[in-house]
């Protein structure tokens, strides 16, 4: 067994990691000081054009697309996962701008593997390029999401057209006025099996009867700079029939094959986050005293460096075997294994930054320090793309049958 990274993700890390430093570091201030109120605190700062301008000159650009599409960079999932760490180091600002930001690349890759060559060219060639984003609308306030089949937003057949009715939140992006386009599940054949009643549309965003009602807040957070987390209502939206996404009836499929990387892909992001807030919590540590001594003398605090040390080594190798199982065996077959690192990822992630803050003392939770962000995203991170309690249950499952 080869533990260590091939020549090309070596090079990538040298790059990236140049990248960060000389770019994405210095340039945090402008996505953290943002205005508190009205339609621009939704909107990126103007520096990220410049970002995605360099990182696109250091061939730092979609390095999320596998295979051998050529809007990608051709890496597997092994090859990305050491990457994507990085970019979590800055969790706000370094995946956009390699335009490796969930809700698009997850998008991208459905347009990808679903897309008609009109749906490719109206869609995903400007997403690949960067010039526009994307919302995935899913989850709705007023049923329990986890479960796909209580989703209640209807998509009906209206001769030439498909009517969109409903309301859905935490469609992250929608609220930025560079978002042009809404992937929407909803019901489109009521009386068929629970499996086979939902479907895909694409809309676009300046259709009449969409309304962006209101962004949401995580935690007192707005994440302006990813476009916000809006709540969104579709009153008698009409769109043609050509903006159905792949089969009708195959919604749930669909989005299990996009959630499938893009769960792995915040999981490899998490670790970068950890090991950020570890480097933070040593300075830290050797900075300050208390009772007589350094606070990197101190045994308890001693014991949580220790602790989060062994927690990300153990996080990664277990996200990097989960990209080797994807890789080999495809996402559907790792299940498994996504579930496990799903859970194990913002639970390690969360206790190292929450021990992180503790050694900042009152200072770890203001705006002084990255550490109250990174934390929420952590917390969040048991809610997207499947709450925690889910994972636990299909891992359950797929352990009692292997022993009945």
């Amino acid at each position: 067994m080869d533990f260590n990274y091939d020549a090309t993700t070596v090079e990538l890390q040298t790059r990236l990691r140049e990248f960060m430093e000389e770019f994405v570091y210095p340039a945090e201030h402008h996505f953290h000081d943002r205005p508190e109120s009205g339609a621009l605190q939704w909107e990126r700062p103007a520096v990220m054009a410049d970002l995605k301008k360099q990182a696109r000159e250091r061939g730092l650009w979609n390095l999320f697309l596998p295979g051998d599409h050529p809007g990608g960079a051709g890496l597997t999932n092994l090859q990305y996962a050491p990457l994507a760490e990085i970019t979590g180091w800055s969790p706000e600002v370094a995946p956009e701008a390699l335009n490796c930001n969930p809700p698009d690349t997850g998008n991208m890759e459905l347009l990808t593997l679903f897309g008609t060559p009109e749906q490719k060219s109206q869609w995903l060639e400007p997403l690949l390029d960067g010039d526009i984003r994307s919302a995935y609308c899913m989850t709705e306030p007023g049923v329990s999401s986890s479960d796909p089949s209580n989703l209640a937003t209807s998509i009906t057949d209206d001769g030439d057209e498909w009517v969109v009715n409903g309301s859905k939140w935490w469609s992250t992006g929608a609220m930025s006025s560079d978002c042009t386009l809404l992937i929407v599940m909803g019901v489109s054949d009521p009386d068929a099996d629970a499996r086979g009643r939902h479907s895909l549309v694409l809309v676009p965003r300046d259709t009449p009867g969409v309304t962006m009602v209101r962004g949401l807040e995580t935690f007192g957070f707005t994440h302006g700079a990813n476009g916000g987390h809006a709540e969104v209502r579709f009153d008698d939206v009409r769109i043609p029939k050509n903006a159905l996404l792949g089969d009708r009836g195959r919604g749930q499929a669909l989005a299990q094959a996009r959630l499938g990387p893009g769960r792995i892909h915040h999981c490899m992001r998490m670790i970068g986050m950890a090991e950020r807030a570890v480097e933070l919590m040593c300075q830290r540590a050797r900075e300050r005293s208390a009772f007589g001594k350094s606070l990197s003398e101190q045994g308890i605090v001693q014991h949580w460096i220790a602790q989060s040390r062994m927690k990300i080594e153990q996080l990664r190798l277990l996200v990097l075997r989960t990209a080797w199982s994807i890789d080999t065996v495809g996402a559907r077959a790792a299940r498994k294994d996504i579930s496990l690192i799903k859970i194990a990822a913002p639970d390690a992630t969360g206790w190292i930054i929450d021990k992180a803050i503790q050694v900042y003392g009152a200072g770890g939770m203001t705006q002084d320090y990255p550490l109250a962000m990174l934390w929420a995203q952590a917390r969040t991170m048991r809610f997207i793309d499947g709450a925690d309690e889910v994972h636990r249950m299909v891992i359950a499952k797929q352990e009692l049958r292997a022993h009945s």
